[in-house]
């Protein structure tokens, strides 16, 4: 009853904290930095004529963990930033504690890089404590929730998710921040439950996508199925009065999608399928004889949404940025398109990495940022686009008039 009441306290102090939203929208100096370094065009002069609009939050910004670039991710501070920014969409990748509560984290297994658990007095608890580096072997730790309880986990603070490899102290472990991010804002990193998000976004005046991780322990746990754990994200969002219309619920894993669609149809009619077939060796978004589901097929199971990667969805086309077959294929068996990460590979000069890939060769600067999400949401024609910065969507989705 005294844990009930606590956590009962905890939500509802979020839920009177006044809404930090404003109109116009705070925006900052990104998205113009962005539109200056350019190259003269039709794109560019269309974005730079925006410069002077009132900017409101739009649900084509979807809000990637928050504010992740530079706030330390599933916190409040980072939530609260991406609604200054005008997110209209927030994601809670949710997993649970050892008591089955859930709690937003990006995984089952990574307090170890995103709060100071090694540094606490938890650390005992973890899977595996840390181990320093030694010659070839790297630095190695791994932290679960499922290690701890609820109320264990609310002491934690969050970290910029990042570890040093090389490091020798559990202190040099936790220093190892990305040169393109910063830790100005990791001092204070408030964890939430999935619930207590749920009141903090509501009073942003926000929608949701929550995503349920895969664990990392065998299921059933503790008597805690897969099927119990799909239907607890959903009756927390009942409990809450959230109408299934702002709900996206997403996960890698199709039986999940497909126990929704099933078992709660006003939700499971927006659940977003997480396509990772990209890994599967030999896969390719230009030859749907290597895909492990026909998009007429998904379509037929009862799914409306579809988010793969942004490099799945684009192809170079005598050097310019087109859509691909699995784009075109998906559009015309009526999948509405989500994709990520827009924001997430730091300077776009040496080709933008992994997010990047399939337009390699046409990623040569920061310009190419623009460029591709104009491709995305013109001619892919996507419903939402996840970013670790919104204020980066938020300025193209007003300025489209999305």
């Amino acid at each position: 009853m005294i844990y009930v009441s606590r956590l009962t306290l905890a939500i509802a102090a979020l839920a009177i904290a006044p809404a930090v939203v404003a109109d116009p929208v705070q925006l900052g100096p990104r998205p113009y930095y962005l539109i200056d370094v350019m190259p003269d065009g039709e794109l560019k002069s269309k974005l730079a004529s925006c410069a002077d609009m009132s900017f409101a939050k739009s649900d084509f910004s979807i809000a990637h963990r928050g504010a992740p670039m530079q706030f330390p991710e599933h916190t409040v501070e980072s939530n609260r930033a991406a609604a200054r920014m005008g997110a209209g969409i927030f994601e809670c990748d949710v997993t649970f504690t050892a008591d089955k509560e859930l709690v937003c984290r990006h995984a089952q297994n990574d307090l170890h890089t995103t709060t100071n658990i090694l540094a606490s007095d938890l650390a005992g608890k973890c899977t595996a404590g840390f181990t320093p580096a030694s010659g070839d072997t790297n630095a190695s730790a791994e932290c679960r929730t499922s290690d701890i309880s609820l109320a264990e986990f609310r002491t934690l603070n969050g970290k910029m998710d990042a570890a040093n490899g090389a490091a020798t102290t559990v202190a040099e472990y936790l220093d190892g921040t990305a040169g393109w991010r910063t830790d100005l804002y990791s001092t204070k990193g408030t964890l939430m439950t999935h619930a207590e998000s749920i009141e903090l976004i509501k009073s942003f005046g926000g929608k949701f996508t929550p995503e349920l991780k895969s664990p990392s322990v065998e299921m059933p746990f503790d008597g805690f199925s897969q099927e119990d754990y799909a239907q607890k994200l959903i009756d927390e969002y009942k409990a809450a009065g959230i109408p299934a219309s702002d709900v996206w619920a997403q996960s890698f894993n199709l039986d999940d999608v497909l126990y929704w669609i099933e078992n709660e149809p006003e939700f499971g009619a927006q659940a977003v399928y997480l396509d990772d077939s990209y890994d599967i060796e030999g896969w390719s978004p230009m030859d749907a004889s290597t895909w492990t589901h026909s998009m007429s097929d998904l379509k037929g199971m009862g799914v409306n949404y579809i988010a793969p990667p942004m490099w799945v969805l684009v192809t170079l086309e005598d050097g310019k940025m087109v859509p691909s077959l699995y784009a075109n294929e998906a559009s015309a068996a009526g999948l509405n398109i989500i994709t990520w990460t827009l924001e997430r590979s730091g300077p776009l000069a040496s080709g933008g990495g992994w997010y990047y890939q399939s337009v390699t060769d046409a990623t040569t600067s920061d310009a190419a940022m623009y460029q591709l999400l104009d491709v995305l949401a013109q001619d892919v024609k996507i419903a939402g686009i996840f970013s670790d910065w919104p204020a980066t969507v938020t300025y193209y989705a007003n300025c489209m008039g999305l």
